[in-house]
């Protein structure tokens, strides 16, 4: 049954994601704010891959432009799936 965690990332153009999951698959991404056609795009990529494999692909990436210059979206969506994958253990 598909369900849906919400995350507010830090430090970057996005305001909020909305993560569709079914089980330990990802069934879709939307995004508040951000660069509405690359993070479109990288929800489009992630549709029917474990959380597991997206966390590995995109942990760690970095933008200039987010205020930290240590982090990103791609990176933050990481994050939220760390925390989605905590409530899943629970």
């Amino acid at each position: 049954m598909e369900s849906t965690f919400r995350y507010n990332p830090i430090n970057v153009c996005s305001r909020e994601f909305i993560i569709h999951y079914d089980g330990d698959t990802l069934t879709g991404l939307e995004v508040i704010g951000g660069c509405r056609g690359n993070l479109q795009g990288i929800g489009k990529l992630f549709v029917g891959m474990k959380i597991d494999e997206v966390i590995s692909r995109l942990q760690g990436i970095e933008c200039p432009g987010s205020r930290t210059r240590v982090t990103s979206c791609p990176d933050q969506i990481a994050n939220a799936l760390i925390e989605l994958k905590k409530t899943l253990a629970k």
